[in-house]
């Protein structure tokens, strides 16, 4: 079965979207440490290619193709990006550097986060640095809330690769989690 050369350029590029795509989530789980899930993304990215690559390499002499190729490749790194940015796996440490030190950590500690104080010495004077761990997800709230109640605060996030393995549960297990935590 012979496809129009239109409907083949549409395939490639949803095929490279999806390849593209596939191996932006791969690598950001590589760096994660999750082998699982990446060894899945990657299987799947490869297949994808190999079966397109092909497609494109048999018809060199359609551009349109080539062109198609590529454009699924921008349109996969794109959306790749907006996906992980999306789906904002992982935790990250958040280091604020501010005046008003025990009203930051007091207030964020009321809003449920586990706050590390520090005290040092700035060009300014006193400093407090904050350290607060918290999901992806919760990031842009954790530093709004701090801009907040002190708007000249100075920050530094970064991503968490590992850490002690030490959980914190904020809840009680129900249902099947409950019964399994007593096995």
């Amino acid at each position: 079965m012979t496809l129009s050369p239109a409907i083949t350029c549409l395939v490639i590029i949803v095929a490279r979207i999806a390849d593209v795509s596939f191996g932006t989530m791969r690598t950001v789980f590589i760096v994660q440490g999750r082998k699982g899930i990446a060894f899945v993304l990657a299987f799947m990215e490869v297949t994808i290619w190999v079966v397109v690559v092909s497609k494109v390499i048999q018809n060199l002499g359609q551009p349109e193709y080539v062109v198609s190729f590529a454009l699924g490749f921008s349109l996969g790194t794109y959306l790749g990006i907006t996906m992980e940015n999306w789906l904002a796996v992982g935790d990250q440490v958040l280091r604020i550097f501010t005046r008003r030190g025990q009203l930051v950590a007091r207030k964020l500690r009321a809003s449920g986060y586990r706050v590390t104080e520090f005290e040092g010495k700035g060009q300014g004077g006193p400093v407090s640095m904050l350290f607060i761990k918290t999901t992806r997800r919760k990031t842009s709230r954790v530093v709004k809330l701090v801009e907040h109640f002190d708007p000249r605060c100075f920050y530094v996030i970064d991503d968490v690769r590992l850490n002690s393995g030490k959980k914190v549960r904020f809840y009680t297990p129900t249902g099947w989690r409950a019964i399994a935590k007593k096995k």
